[in-house]
């Protein structure tokens, strides 16, 4: 409706404009706020054409009614209507008050009903105003909630005092908040709300006399977040009420509200399709169950390079290019379809079954992705054979692949008829492109063997026995040295350079999973370790010889 209007003001006459306020004021009388009602339906009557955009859109009646009213007002704010100019009297917010004996907050209640204001100039100041026929033609469609409104009496100072005197006593006798409201408005005969809002107000204005000193401010970011995990684990709401202070009511709408702004915030991106638009769309996307039916696992020969749990990838199915399309349809169309009635869903107030329906339609594309995955592993493991060196890492080749599989999942544009197994190989490559060099000049840099750690002065002696005495000596001086460092750098720099009976030189991160601590951290120890010992290697008359 916000991109109508804006539409109707950029582009419409100002005497169409006007003819769109009289027939959107007409309809807001005629909306039931627990109905939905079509957007295309909606726009021809406004406007007089059919939109073709949003075919399969509806309303809630509820958030129909706020944007009439929003509709109304925009469209005459841009008329720039006077109101002493109009062909009958113009009433204000407060001309509404005292004609209906009323206050201006059951005025605002009564435009979310159908009650719908246009701006006017006021002077030099644009407000909201209600022709006199509209106001008339509200007041006989809803006789019986304008005469409640209107015998409705104010509070007194007394009652007013009787409330907080009698709120305060049981307080005393330790009634919680809700408890405490509910009898008080049962001995008053006003409504529980009334009651709150007044011992709420009486707290705001004396803060050294309150009613309920104890009680909970306004409620924070993390208490919506822990309130919303709270009630999503099944924690009972009465146990929620203790803990935060807050009537049930209150813990339902503030859950709920901080999961429609939870879904609001979520990115979903798909590739779209003209068919998405189409009437029925629902039937002639392919209706795919969510796993994939599988009659026989195709073992494949890994001849014995894999371990058990990679060589398990080869025993599920490839997918045929007919069943890849329609998963990857099928999983974009649900996207489509949450994200469509995501983007309605208002932060407050939002129905609970369409946010259930939003998260079902996601845990529905999820469940598709996965599919796709595990399908497309061993592609994964087939690129990283092919690109694999001595100096990498094979594992961590194949986790790198595996996140740029799945993002190739989300970005592939199936409507362009190619495999996907040809467009995430594609990827996959690029991905090693990179990383390997990257992670070979790393490796080079840092990571020296035992030989090259320590050397003495050069000896020329070439036996069998000399080499062994010498590597022996080698050895025992290495080990005097380290013995001089403390015990992690002691473990560090061994298992670094595979020294002390290790068999090779372990990764920066091996290193730190042993430690607990992290691969800078590793880093830091490591370079403290080899400055010691350069030191204690000078003093011996020995080299340290590292790589850079």
């Amino acid at each position: 409706m916000k991109q109508l209007a804006d539409q109707q003001v950029r582009f419409a006459p100002v005497s169409v404009r006007m003819e769109q306020v009289e027939r959107a004021e007409e309809l807001a009388f005629t909306i039931d706020p627990g109905e939905k009602y079509s957007y295309p339906d909606l726009c021809e009557k406004l406007t007089k054409y059919r939109a073709e955009m949003y075919p399969s859109l509806e309303l809630e009646g509820a958030d129909l009614l706020h944007d009439l009213k929003c509709f109304v007002e925009e469209l005459s704010c841009s008329a720039n209507l006077v109101a002493d100019a109009a062909a009958e009297p113009v009433l204000t917010l407060q001309d509404l008050s005292k004609r209906f004996n009323v206050s201006e907050k059951t005025v605002a209640r009564w435009r979310d009903r159908g009650l719908t204001g246009r701006r006017y100039l006021f002077g030099k100041r644009k407000r909201v105003g209600f022709l006199e026929s509209r106001v008339e033609q509200f007041e006989q469609l809803n006789v019986e909630l304008v005469g409640r409104s209107s015998r409705f009496t104010q509070l007194s100072d007394r009652e007013r005092e009787f409330m907080v005197r009698r709120a305060r006593r049981l307080a005393r006798y330790g009634a919680s908040p809700t408890e405490v409201t509910h009898r008080v408005a049962r001995r008053t005969g006003r409504a529980v709300e009334t009651v709150r809002y007044t011992l709420k107000a009486f707290d705001r204005a004396y803060s050294d006399a309150m009613v309920f000193p104890d009680s909970a401010g306004p409620v924070t970011d993390d208490q919506r977040r822990q309130i919303f995990h709270a009630v999503r684990r099944r924690t009972p709401i009465h146990s929620l009420v203790e803990r935060f202070g807050r009537t049930r009511s209150s813990i339902h709408r503030i859950a709920n509200e901080y999961r429609a702004r939870t879904l609001l915030e979520q990115p979903i991106e798909f590739i779209g399709s003209e068919d998405f638009l189409l009437p029925g769309a629902d039937e002639h996307i392919p209706q795919l169950s969510v796993e994939v039916e599988v009659a026989e696992y195709s073992l494949v020969d890994t001849q014995g390079e894999l371990p058990g749990y990679l060589a398990d990838l080869y025993s599920l199915p490839l997918l045929t290019r007919e069943e890849e399309r329609e998963l990857f349809c099928r999983m974009n169309f649900l996207k489509f379809k949450a994200k469509r009635l995501r983007d309605t869903l208002p932060q407050r107030r939002a129905s609970v079954n369409d946010m259930n329906e939003v998260e079902r339609l996601l845990e529905c594309c999820l469940a598709i992705k996965n599919v796709l995955i595990r399908s497309n592993l061993r592609l994964v493991v087939s690129v990283a054979r092919k690109h694999r060196r001595q100096s990498t890492d094979f594992f961590e080749m194949i986790s790198d692949g595996n996140m740029t599989l799945i993002r190739a999942i989300e970005k592939f544009d199936y409507t362009r008829g190619t495999k996907f197994s040809t467009y995430a190989t594609w990827a996959i490559m690029r991905s090693y492109a990179r990383s390997i060099p990257a992670e070979g000049t790393q490796l080079n840099r840092f990571r020296t063997g035992s030989d090259q750690f320590l050397t003495g002065e050069e000896d020329v002696r070439s036996t069998v026995t000399a080499d062994e005495h010498r590597a022996s000596i080698r050895h025992e001086t290495i080990g005097s040295i380290l013995d001089q460092l403390n015990e992690r750098e002691q473990e560090a720099i061994s298992l670094r350079f595979a020294l002390r009976g290790n068999a090779q030189p372990m990764t920066l991160e091996q290193i730190g999973d042993r430690l607990g601590v992290s691969r800078e951290r590793t880093r830091q120890i490591i370079n403290t370790g080899l400055e010691k010992l350069r030191n204690i290697a000078g003093d011996s008359g020995l080299e340290l010889v590292l790589e850079d």
